[in-house]
């Protein structure tokens, strides 16, 4: 079913739902996770706020736009050079890994999130999480939601991953989730969900269509290579990709 939704207005919240495309339908979903199911954005900002200050830096906006939906060995490259660090892209990873521990742990989930999840696992549509965190970050993010976390199939992170040669905005990472299904789905029946731009360039870059739920301050030009846009995951409608309706 060909269905065409151009700026139509969400009136439960006053926020705009947008795409220029229509949409196809899917048989598997892959989600991000950062900002997107878990509401932890803010704290990675208050991270690497912290660890710029340590060196007197200041952590801006441009930096974090060009850090965002990256793999933790790209964020502390960048951020090294940018900022001509005294410490190698390493130490500094390490320095947010340990700070990560504790600041991570408990961050609640997001609006719609739980919803989508337990109503995909309930009428069987295969899932995977597809995150450019390490297994130890992830580890310590989902330990407050390990039951709904149980429900995906499987988990591709990205920093430790060695099957993901290049991070966001590179395909590989759903590539590599995709072909994890036992099925092996072809690219084009996979629906990802995002919050980054380098996250969607990446999901479109695999082939896929994207479901983007960007900050509702980010520039609207950043969100317009999404299939869809959505102010949260609570307005997301499954049967607009095939999928059955909540």
């Amino acid at each position: 079913m060909r269905i065409y939704l151009i700026k139509t207005l969400s009136k439960a919240v006053g926020a705009r739902c947008y795409s220029t495309k229509n949409f196809k339908k899917v048989t598997h979903c892959i989600f991000d996770m950062d900002g997107l199911l878990l509401d932890t954005e803010q704290v990675y900002k208050k991270m690497i706020t912290q660890l710029c200050a340590n060196y007197g830096h200041k952590y801006t906006d441009e930096l974090m736009m060009k850090v965002l939906g990256g793999t933790e060995q790209r964020l502390s490259e960048i951020l090294c050079k940018e900022l001509s660090l005294p410490c190698s892209p390493k130490e500094f990873r390490d320095q947010l890994l340990r700070l990560g521990d504790t600041m991570l742990a408990g961050t609640p989930l997001l609006d719609g999130a739980e919803r989508l999840i337990r109503h995909l696992h309930k009428t069987q549509v295969p899932f995977a999480l597809a995150t450019s965190s390490s297994e130890r970050s992830v580890k310590t993010k989902i330990a407050a939601h390990e039951e709904l976390f149980r429900y995906f199939r499987h988990m591709v992170m990205g920093s430790t991953d060695p099957q993901v040669k290049y991070g966001k905005p590179h395909p590989d990472i759903f590539l590599v989730a995709a072909e994890r299904f036992p099925d092996k789905p072809q690219p084009e029946k996979c629906l990802v969900f995002e919050d980054s731009p380098h996250g969607v360039t990446a999901g479109i870059s695999a082939g896929m269509q994207v479901v983007m739920v960007p900050d509702p301050h980010l520039d609207r030009r950043l969100t317009e290579h999404a299939t869809i846009v959505l102010p949260s995951l609570a307005k997301f409608q499954p049967e607009l990709f095939g999928l059955p309706p909540f």
